[in-house]
Order: C-alpha cells, then structure tokens, then sequence
C-alpha cells in the first residue's frame, strides 16, 4: 500500500478522502452512522479564519473549531515559533527536567491572570486541567487534616470535560445517564442562567436568588465539600447560558466564609473571548484555582494549565514523603513545541490591540443578530464579548422548545456547509464563537447564513430527518 508523503499531490477530492476515514477513523462526539447521510468534511489546509477542503470549496469558521483558534489557521507567527522550537527541543521529561519555554510561559501566565495565582501546573487538554484541579484540591485539604472533603459542588447545566473526574462534575443528562455507574455524585447548585430567570428578574437578580440558594447548600455540606467548580460568565457546552458577573463575587465570598475551594474553569471562555482576558477579571475576583487550555496555544497543539496559590502549594511541600507529593503527570506535561508556541500567542495579545479589536467585533455582530430578537421562534439572543447564541424554540412567547431539537440544529448546520460557513449548533442553540482575525464582511457572512439557516430549519418538518 502506498503512503501519502507530505509532498504527494492531494486526492482526488472530497469524496475520495471521505471514504478512506470512514474505513478506519472513529470521530468524537458522533454517530459515526450519521455519515452515511451527512458530509464528512475533509480539510487540506487553513487560511485566516477560512477551511479549505480537498476540493478547494471555503468554510467560514464561525466555532474556531472547536473554541480553539484565536488568530487564524496556519498563523504564520506561530507557525515560525513552532519550526524555531522544533529545531531546538522536541520534548523532555518533565520530571526531574526543565526547558526555557515552559519556564516562560508560567511566568507569563503568572504575570497575567488575577493576582494570587503563583503556581502553574502544565497538563495536555482541557479535561485533564480539570482533573488536575479536581485532584489538587481534594489532597490539599487531606494533607491539611481534612479527609472528609470529598465532594464537589458544580452547578446545574454545567459541562467540564469527557474524563471520568470532568464527567462527574458535569450536569448533562446524556453524559451521566450512560456512565453514571463510573462517576462521582456532585452536589447541583442552580445555575445562575439569566434565560431562567422569573419574568422581569433582571441578570443581577437572577444571580444573587441563585447565590441565596448556594448559600444554603454550602450551610449543609461545606464540611464535606473540596470546592466549587463554575465556567465563569457563559456555560458554553450547556448552551451557552450567560450569567451576571455579581454571581461569581459572590460565589468567592461564600468560599471564603465556608472554607471550600473556588475553581474556575475558564478552558472555552478564556483569552479574551468574554471582552476581558479572563473572565474573572469582570467580577475583580480571582479564584484558587484557573484552568487554561483551548485558546492557550492559539489552536496549534494541545496543552492545559492550572494556576493555584501559595497556600495550596505549601499543603504538598515537605520532605520526601509520597502521600504529599501530587500525585499526577501526562507524558506530555509541558512540552516544549507546545509551551513555546503559547509563549509565541501571549506575545500576540501583547503586541496587538486584540481585546479592542473585539470589541468592535462585538458590537458589530450585535447589531447584526438585534432583527432577530423579534423572530417568532427565537427565545433569546444572548451575548458576551465574542460569544453569541441564539436559542430556537416552536414558539417564541410561551419558549416551548421543539422535540428532537438537535434536528433543527442540523438543518442549520447543513445549510451553513452548503453555503460556505462551520456552524455547528448545540442543540436548539445556535452560536457564534469565531476566531479574532474575522473582520464585520464575514461576519456579515456568518450572520446571513445563519438567518437563512434558521428560515430553513423552522420550515422543514423535522419527521424527514429522522
């Protein structure tokens, strides 16, 4: 069998490729059944914020694939950075070993995020920063005489990763209804969601009637709690549901009263997606612990960091003694491409007017999505920063949903492809969340597709699809 080289001519199209991975390749998230109906895409290059396929037909990415491309495909500043390092140090152990660019980059990050974060633990992606987080905080307050702490609050709706740690404090109802017999049990406090609120509550009310009822779960269980997990600001996988940043001041004076931990995941809405750098910053609190990945490495390689504090790594210092030590490593802890390349996406928001640029950004795109605010099957048009949703429902005033919602979704999804433009729905939700390199002409594009999705979804009836 011949194989491809780098320099081979490139198939001889689409559907070509398409064939040769569905003989072996298993895709995430996916019913792979679904592809005998739906296009699975092949992708040969990335131009800014556009996907090229075999075939030379464009996608607009409206999702950064995945939330993780911030400054366009094949960036060429961090394409230099990633061939520099990798003449230099592909990769050492990270035990017992140290590089300059993972040096760097914690300093940065240190330099950057809210003051008190001191420490920086290197992980690969997005659920094992959870993890890490999950398993620090449980073992500091064992190291400090607290083996009782063992549980987790995590709010309802939340999503935090796939692992089996991320999954159990996680609140989707498909997750932990097939692996429940695997997970831990979180304690649900209700999410602060401004969509939920009481007719008339405004943001601000909907978050302090949910800090009340999380007050009365930390009076009942903060003896055997470890922490609190939240996504600050937007709960993305969960819908992207938006809350008021009063919940998360709240939300740290309340660890503080009752002694529990306050983690902050912030893998999807850091890096300046929330119009700040970090989204803790717009409630000027900082948490015990910050996890970091998705946009870390500008979408180029996989890599995740948990800052923590002082306190927390003074509870693991001590003579040798291996029920103290943290006990976690990936093979791949602070790689050294990885690291410098983050290193190389840092500068970029150093050197370049990046959060003023999108803020502008924001506003143009809300400006674009206010008509639909009157759409009789739209419920809400939500926004912070560069993140924006649209939530479909059968009927705007009443908010009844649609059954098989996701189909709605996919109607939209398809129309997007066919008309050049990524937008892959959650659900009933449909979202915006492109890299930063867009300029208002795309969109532009974005936007129009999306409305004209949404013409078709509402349209069709949803039996044909299932």
């Amino acid at each position: 069998m011949d194989i491809p080289t780098p320099d081979a001519p490139a198939p001889a199209g689409n559907a070509a490729l398409a064939a040769r991975d569905l003989r072996h390749v298993w895709h995430p998230c996916t019913q792979m059944h679904d592809h005998e109906s739906i296009p699975l895409l092949p992708i040969v290059r990335g131009e800014g914020a556009w996907l090229v396929d075999a075939e030379g037909h464009r996608y607009l990415d409206g999702i950064s694939s995945w939330w993780t491309n911030l400054f366009g495909h094949a960036n060429p500043r961090l394409a230099a950075a990633l061939a520099d390092q990798a003449q230099r140090l592909e990769h050492v152990i990270f035990a017992g070993f140290t590089h300059e660019p993972a040096i760097a980059l914690a300093e940065e990050l240190v330099r950057i995020t809210p003051p008190g974060l001191s420490r920086v633990f290197f992980a690969d992606n997005g659920s094992a920063a959870i993890e890490v987080a999950l398993k620090m905080s449980f073992h500091y307050w064992l190291n400090r005489g607290h083996g009782e702490k063992t549980r987790f609050i995590a709010l309802t709706g939340s999503y935090h990763g796939e692992t089996l740690g991320a999954l159990s404090v996680s609140d989707v109802a498909l997750y932990r209804k097939t692996y429940a017999p695997l997970l831990l049990t979180p304690i649900l406090a209700p999410a602060p969601d401004a969509y939920q609120g009481e007719p008339g509550e405004s943001p601000a009310a909907v978050a302090a009637r949910r800090l009340g009822e999380l007050r009365g779960l930390l009076e009942r269980h903060a003896h055997e709690t470890c922490a609190v997990i939240v996504e600050p600001l937007v709960q993305c996988a969960g819908g992207m549901r938006m809350y008021h940043p009063d919940y998360l001041a709240g939300l740290r004076r309340l660890c503080d009263e009752f002694e529990v931990h306050f983690i902050a995941d912030e893998i999807a809405v850091g890096f300046g997606r929330t119009g700040t750098m970090f989204a803790c910053e717009q409630a000027r609190v900082a948490p015990d612990f910050m996890c970091l990945s998705k946009g870390l490495t500008g979408g180029t390689l996989p890599l995740s960091a948990v800052l923590t504090t002082e306190d927390v790594y003074a509870a693991f210092y001590a003579e040798y003694s291996a029920g103290k030590a943290f006990l976690h490593s990936h093979s791949y802890t602070g790689n050294p491409l990885a690291c410098r390349v983050a290193l190389e996406t840092l500068a970029i928001f150093r050197d370049e007017p990046v959060l003023e640029r999108n803020r502008t950004l924001a506003a143009h795109l809300a400006a674009r999505l206010a008509p639909l605010r009157d759409h009789p099957h739209v419920a809400d048009v939500r926004q912070t920063g560069m993140i924006a949703a649209i939530e479909l429902v059968a009927d705007r005033r009443t908010r009844t949903p649609w059954p098989a919602a996701e189909r709605r979704g996919m109607l939209v999804y398809l129309h997007g492809l066919r008309h050049g433009a990524v937008l892959r729905p959650l659900g009933n939700v449909v979202y915006f969340m492109p890299p930063y390199v867009v300029d208002t002409g795309e969109i532009d594009h974005l936007v129009d597709v999306a409305m004209a999705g949404i013409e078709v979804a509402v349209a069709r009836r949803v039996r044909r699809f299932q």
